[in-house]
């Protein structure tokens, strides 16, 4: 069966079942789960960071205690209240329809079927020529990328000045952005609806060159050092696929349908964190569900899988690499069901070590951070979803300190060029997910607090709580841009003002995420989710600089500079 025709498929289901269990409420269940739910608890119901949903294991609950958790979240977790969107009709009726669902479409990766959604949407090699230089910046390295997750965009920035340079229509949810770092003028994107789209940084606006469906819903993505291959991983169809970095051509899949989990079942799994190393010609992904890592040796023929580390926990997700001594040695992996980060060498090809980061965390390290202090040496750190805690360990695994934020998290960064990490709060509850902690990476403590109210923002000494900065945090109404088509490539973009909109009558709380160094390494960029802007800070200070206004649910930033000395970013 063609892939199209298998998402067709699917979203038919969805939609019929969407309908039967609407009860008073108007509600499409199915389109509210996809957009809002899945991330969390799965394409097809089976959990993750948050619960398993699917009606065995729903039977035995409370349908009306099910409802109030949608309505009201759940302390200490992931799982934040819904009640701004969901009413009591639409609770009860998104509980009845998770109750009743049937998984009736199982999708299954084939090289043949990905194939046929290949697309070459530009000439590279004519690009190459005609643009050999940047033209939109001094140097592609300049540029920071943006996603905007509702609105499915992919935005390039000028991260010296703030300039937004070019916004693309790039797939369902955006997740993240990769640059090639052999070519740094290439950049890679993959959605959650599951397409990956390739741009040429150099030529101006930055045009899409080549698209590929690698499935329904995706999520991880890395491209090998020696700039040949780009892999994606699936959440749906489980699986990765590899693919020619210079092309997209995809070249081969890695089907995980049948592994074996740790608790010795055979499942079906979805691939998680994907990354390459500097350390050897090898791509580490992640099978979610089955707990384990596979590594592919991208030098051989036929690409095969030369390492296979079981047992290391539950439900897999997002990892990082060591930097200083044998950088890119060993891939840091999260279980956030095992609350656990396993530690995989890609000498040995072996689980070297477990680090626990307390019972219920869920560690969540992002982008993750590693650095040296001069009285432990090397050091890593995450955040943990469920927990206000940044858990930082040596490279002996054991953990050296615990340092308290205000709440749950999904990010922390750092570079050489600031003292601190910088980790965000965004799980956390309303009144906290406004705030960025500054953990000074010698002394292992909080020095300083972003929090940015709804009409000011401060930047707050953590030790004696003076006020270090004030400055207006007015939000504005978003002023859209225009769908129009590419003049160098068959894609469609969005046009961006930088003019201000109406002040907003009723302002929400901004929901801090994602630091990110830009300008070599003087600004860090914090996207505001809920306010369609992206805060810009000194590096040195956390003091605040500017706002770069009128987007649409920033979350993931990636400055191409910073990433080229970051292995597997």
């Amino acid at each position: 069966m063609k892939l199209g025709k298998m998402l067709s498929m699917a979203a038919a289901v969805s939609m019929v079942a969407g309908s039967l269990y609407a009860g008073t409420s108007k509600m499409d269940f199915a389109k509210v789960y996809e957009k809002e739910c899945q991330g969390c608890h799965g394409p097809i119901h089976q959990g993750g960071v948050g619960s398993d949903l699917r009606p065995k294991a729903l039977k035995k609950k409370n349908a009306q205690m099910l409802a109030e958790t949608i309505l009201n979240g759940r302390p200490g977790t992931a799982m934040p209240e819904w009640k701004h969107l969901f009413s009591k009709d639409d609770a009860a009726g998104m509980v009845d329809w998770l109750m009743n669902w049937k998984n009736t479409v199982e999708l299954r990766l084939s090289l043949d079927e990905v194939k046929k959604t290949w697309k070459k949407l530009a000439d590279r090699k004519q690009l190459l020529k005609k643009y050999p230089h940047a033209t939109d910046v001094k140097s592609v390295m300049n540029i920071v990328f943006a996603t905007e997750r509702d609105a499915s965009l992919v935005d390039f920035i000028d991260g010296t000045n703030g300039k937004v340079l070019s916004r693309h229509k790039a797939g369902f949810a955006v997740h993240v952005t990769v640059t090639n770092k052999r070519m740094p003028r290439y950049a890679y994107s993959i959605s959650r609806s599951g397409r990956l789209t390739m741009f040429d940084l150099a030529a101006p606006g930055q045009p899409a060159l080549a698209s590929v469906q690698v499935g329904q819903e995706s999520r991880g993505l890395a491209v090998s050092p020696d700039g040949k291959y780009v892999m994606a991983g699936n959440y749906n169809p489980g699986g990765a696929v590899l693919c020619d970095a210079l092309t997209l051509e995809p070249l081969k899949v890695y089907q995980t349908a049948g592994v074996i989990d740790p608790d010795g079942n055979i499942v079906a799994s979805r691939v998680a964190s994907i990354a390459d190393t500097p350390y050897g010609p090898y791509f580490a992904f992640a099978l979610k569900d089955g707990g384990h890592v596979y590594i592919v040796d991208y030098s051989k023929p036929d690409f095969p899988i030369v390492g296979d580390v079981p047992n290391i926990g539950k439900i897999l997700h997002d990892a990082f690499l060591n930097e200083g001594k044998e950088i890119g040695r060993y891939y840091m992996i999260a279980s956030q069901g095992s609350d656990v980060i396993g530690i995989v060498d890609f000498k040995t090809k072996k689980l070297a070590a477990k680090v626990y980061t307390g019972p219920g965390t869920k560690p969540h390290p992002g982008q993750g951070s590693s650095w040296y202090n001069k009285d432990y040496g090397q050091l890593n750190a995450t955040v943990s979803m469920n927990v206000g805690n940044v858990v930082i360990w040596d490279m002996n695994w054991d953990v050296v300190a615990n340092v308290p934020t205000a709440g749950g998290g999904l990010f922390v960064g750092t570079s050489k060029d600031t003292p601190y990490l910088w980790a965000d709060c965004v799980l956390g509850s309303p009144e906290n997910y406004n705030k960025v902690y500054l953990i000074n990476k010698e002394t292992l403590e909080t020095d300083r607090i972003i929090e940015v109210g709804k009409k000011k923002g401060r930047l707050i000494d953590a030790h004696t709580g003076k006020i270090l900065q004030t400055w207006d945090a007015t939000q504005y109404q978003t002023v859209k841009g225009k769908e129009v088509d590419s003049k160098l490539s068959n894609e469609k973009l969005l046009t961006y003002t930088a003019k201000k909109g109406k002040k907003v009558k009723k302002p929400v709380q901004p929901r801090l995420l994602h630091a990110e160094p830009a300008n070599h390494g003087k600004w860090t960029f914090i996207s505001e989710w809920t306010t369609g802007r992206i805060g810009i800070y000194d590096a040195k200070t956390g003091k605040f600089i500017k706002y770069i206004y009128n987007l649409t649910t920033p979350t993931f930033t990636y400055s191409v500079e910073h990433r080229q000395h970051i292995p597997g970013a």
